[in-house]
């Protein structure tokens, strides 16, 4: 039988133990750091691959709605796409609307822009089959749980990951 390369395969390519890169980067929270965003708490990042795409905004709502349950865990959720700030900003609303959440109440964890896909290409996140309007690459649909220690100043991370394509739900 002939190994087949899928997209599980070429997406979030990093193993239980790893340690998962610490970065930096613009969200709708301001500027965060991975490692000190997340101190010792568990921590779960969506990836998905665009804002406003109905599997996405039908996910994050509910990950929203049961933010409350995650933190009585110690668990943080964050969000990471390819898209721009200000767009995560008006998808954060649009999500919060289909929430039927109250008027200008915040979304409650950062979406994380990457709208050069420097971050997503570090993580091994991007879908080379997937591409967006200009022919780039889309952030792979991909789920990361990741329990973080500190340790000596160093964050050890353990992993999981869930891929699945873009035009399926979790």
């Amino acid at each position: 039988m002939q190994h087949r390369d899928t997209e599980t395969d070429r997406c979030c390519r990093m193993l239980l133990g790893d340690v998962f890169p610490n970065f930096e980067a613009d969200s709708t929270f301001g500027r965060m750091k991975l490692h000190d965003f997340l101190g010792d708490s568990w921590g779960v990042l969506f990836s998905h691959p665009g804002d406003f795409t109905p599997v996405c905004t039908t996910e994050l709502g509910r990950a929203a709605q049961l933010s409350p349950e995650f933190s009585k865990r110690n668990v943080k959720l964050m969000a990471l796409s390819v898209d721009s700030l200000q767009e995560h900003h008006d998808w954060s609303k649009d999500i919060m609307a289909y929430n039927n959440t109250e008027p200008g109440s915040q979304f409650p964890f950062p979406i994380i822009a990457d709208d050069r896909r420097e971050l997503v290409e570090k993580l091994g996140m991007l879908d080379p089959e997937e591409k967006d309007h200009n022919g780039m690459p889309l952030s792979a649909r991909c789920v990361t749980r990741a329990l973080t220690r500190r340790a000596l100043c160093k964050v050890q991370t353990e992993r999981i990951v869930n891929t699945s394509h873009r035009c399926m739900a979790r």
